[in-house]
């Protein structure tokens, strides 16, 4: 219900006869609180203040409490893929977030593509857990009707609690008219979940983010599975996945092909488990980069099971920059299957930053330790088969077991390199005879 809401002040017996009059026209209202949500970094408020209305269509009769089905086409969007219809998803957000009892659903409906600015949707909702499906395409503007270039992300949620995103619908973040505008103007994540809990992503298709296509951030218990992400092998920064702060995080059964990190997992992180993950192209599946400016950054107890790497510039690696403190420790990657990737097993403590020389060691370093790469089977694109390059103090506890790596390019010989690496390496191909005890 919009327009003149600031005059409406219903008395008990209006607001009786209003429910039933719209209950009769197969509409169903519910009282909401007071809420804020932003486009483009302006606020717009709703019924700050004051107890208001809202309405929304559905099939269901019930008033207030139990399973409600939202179509954001009913909160005015056109889905032409030329109409902005960022208020009307805010709209249905503000539908979504505010319905009591049992989890919501908001439709975003197939063939239908929805043009969506900068927008954040904000919790926490009424509902110990919301459901968005999205079976059509949502896209964001071209990068020149932004209004700036100064965004962290584009579709943001944060404090949203039992959230769940399905469908067989696409996310395109039209980073194509992102990537070759100067560094000094930030490129936003497509999908920002910041403080979600119990956070469930599945089915849908991310394409071609300005920068990262999902960020994780300090987030507990999160279930990503059957993903498709894609972005050109060129595209700067399109991480697949970026997780930080997070813990108590499964990602399952999707495929990452982007420009850069397919996962990455950065400080702060605890209990990740990867499993059946085709990564390629991209920079593979990495913890960090950690240290940056000297921060203090820990991670531990990742797993990374039954992967395959395909094209990918870097397999399983571990980056920290030189500088900073903390660790990396109980990590293990098993069961990897290898096409032609580069750098198939990497521990590299002299990472900087993506420049292509090395960092030089300055006497402070995250500490590498229980690191496990057991089963890894396939080829290599280049002759370091397994590369360890641990800083100064020394990375510890590696063990390298049933690992049989061979040339992408028939008959060239493969070899294992390690700096500062102690551990134990049983069954291997290439041989790893450099190992410290």
């Amino acid at each position: 219900m919009e327009g003149k809401r600031d005059e409406f002040k219903p008395t008990n017996q209006r607001r009786r006869l209003e429910r039933s009059l719209l209950v009769a026209l197969g509409t169903q209202v519910q009282m909401e609180g007071e809420r804020w949500r932003t486009i483009d970094g302006k606020a717009h408020e709703g019924d700050r203040g004051r107890r208001g209305w809202w309405v929304k269509g559905s099939s269901n009769l019930g008033i207030g409490h139990g399973q409600h089905t939202l179509n954001v086409l009913k909160f005015g969007a056109v889905g032409d893929g030329n109409t902005d219809d960022s208020h009307a998803f805010l709209k249905a957000w503000e539908a979504l977030c505010g319905a009591r009892g049992r989890t919501s659903t908001l439709v975003i409906p197939a063939s239908k593509t929805f043009l969506v600015s900068h927008v954040q949707f904000l919790g926490p909702c009424s509902s110990s857990s919301v459901h968005v499906q999205v079976l059509g395409k949502i896209v964001a503007p071209e990068a020149n009707a932004w209004s700036g270039c100064n965004y962290d992300c584009w579709l943001c949620f944060m404090g949203v609690h039992g959230l769940v995103i399905d469908g067989s619908g696409q996310i395109d973040g039209n980073g194509e008219t992102w990537w070759n505008k100067p560094p000094s103007c930030r490129r936003p994540t497509a999908l920002h979940f910041h403080v979600c809990h119990n956070l469930k992503l599945s089915g849908l298709t991310h394409l071609d983010s300005p920068n990262n296509h999902i960020t994780i951030h300090s987030c507990n218990g999160v279930s990503i599975s059957n993903l498709r992400i894609t972005a050109p092998a060129d595209s700067p920064n399109t991480d697949g996945i970026d997780i930080a702060g997070s813990t108590q995080v499964q990602i399952s059964g999707s495929f990452i092909g982007t420009g850069d990190d397919c996962i990455a997992i950065k400080g702060g992180c605890s209990n990740i488990n990867i499993t059946k993950v085709t990564c390629g192209p991209g920079h593979g599946i990495s913890i960090g980069s950690l240290g940056q400016g000297g921060a203090h950054e820990q991670v531990e107890h990742v797993h990374v099971r039954d992967c395959t790497f395909n094209g990918t510039q870097n397999g399983a690696r571990i980056k920290t920059i030189p500088g900073g403190s903390g660790f990396a420790r109980q990590i293990s990657f098993e069961q990897i299957t290898l096409i032609a990737s580069g750098n198939p097993i990497y521990i590299d403590q002299y990472y900087c930053n993506g420049k292509a020389n090395r960092c030089p060691d300055v006497g402070k370093a995250t500490a590498v330790s229980g690191v496990a790469y057991i089963g890894f089977h396939g080829t290599s694109a280049n002759d370091e088969a397994i590369n360890l390059d641990c800083s100064n103090r020394g990375c510890t506890g590696i063990t390298i077991e049933n690992v049989n790596i061979t040339s992408s390019v028939q008959g060239q010989p493969l070899q294992a390199i390690c700096n500062n690496a102690h551990g134990r390496a049983i069954s291997t191909v290439p041989v790893v005879s450099c190992l410290l005890p």
